[in-house]
C-alpha cells in the first residue's frame, strides 16, 4: 500500500497496517538503534518504545518527511535518550580526533603532476572476496568499534541505503556534518579492508 494510505489506516488504528510498518521497517529500525547502543537487547527495547511513539504520533505526522524518515528520526531520538541516560554518548569534538587517512597516502603539495593527490590509486580486490561472509564480518567489525555519529551516518547511508538528505533530517545534522562524518567512516572501513585484503 502507498505511503498516504498506510498512513491514514495507522490513523483510523488499523492494526494490518500497523503490521505492514512493522514488516516493512523494523529490521532498519533495529540497525539504526543498533548504530546508538551496543547491545541489541537496549536495541530491541529502544525499538519497541519507538514504535510506541509512532503510535503516539501518528496523528501529529504532517508528512513533511517521508514516513520512513520520520520513523528513523523517532528511533534516533529514542535511542539518544536512552544512550545519554546510559553514558554511551561521545563528545562532538572526539569525532575529530585524528585524519581520516594518513597523510602519507597523499602526494606533498610540492608534488610537479599531483600536488596533494592520492599517491596511488586503491587496490582492485576481486569481487569474489568483497562478497565473502567474512569480509562483510570485517566490515561490521569495523561499523560496530566507530565513534557513535559515524557509526550512525554509515548504517543510515551505506548499510540501510538512505539518501544524504534522509540521512540529515533523521539524525538532525547538516549536510556539511554528515558528509564529514561519512568519509570519516568509510576511511576507517576501506582501511581495515586493505589490512585483511593484503594480509599479513
Amino acid at each position: 500500500m502507498d505511503e498516504r494510505t498506510l498512513v491514514e489506516r495507522l490513523r483510523n488504528r488499523d492494526e494490518e497496517a500497523f503490521v505492514a510498518l512493522v514488516d516493512r521497517y523494523g529490521g532498519s529500525m533495529l540497525r539504526v538503534a543498533l548504530s546508538f547502543v551496543r547491545t541489541r537487547a537496549v536495541a530491541e527495547e529502544v525499538v519497541q518504545d519507538a514504535w510506541l511513539g509512532v503510535l503516539r504520533g501518528i496523528d501529529r505526522f504532517e508528512g513533511r518527511s517521508s514516513l520512513k524518515t520520520w520513523l528513523f528520526r523517532i528511533v534516533a531520538n529514542t535511542a539518544k535518550t536512552r544512550g545519554e541516560r546510559e553514558s554511551r554518548s561521545v563528545p562532538f569534538a572526539t569525532v575529530f580526533d585524528e585524519p581520516a587517512v594518513e597523510p602519507e597516502r597523499f602526494f606533498g603539495e610540492d608534488h610537479p603532476l599531483y600536488p596533494g593527490g592520492w599517491s596511488s590509486a586503491p587496490h582492485e580486490w576481486p569481487a569474489e572476496r568483497l562478497e565473502a561472509q567474512e569480509v562483510r564480518a570485517v566490515i561490521d567489525g569495523v561499523i560496530a568499534e566507530l565513534p557513535p555519529q559515524q557509526r550512525q551516518v554509515i548504517t543510515l547511508r551505506d548499510v540501510l541505503g538512505c539518501e544524504a538528505e534522509e540521512t540529515c533530517n533523521a539524525l538532525g545534522l547538516t549536510e556539511v556534518h554528515q558528509r564529514v562524518l561519512l568519509h570519516r567512516a568509510r576511511s576507517r572501513v576501506r582501511r581495515a579492508l586493505e589490512r585483511y585484503m593484503e594480509g599479513p
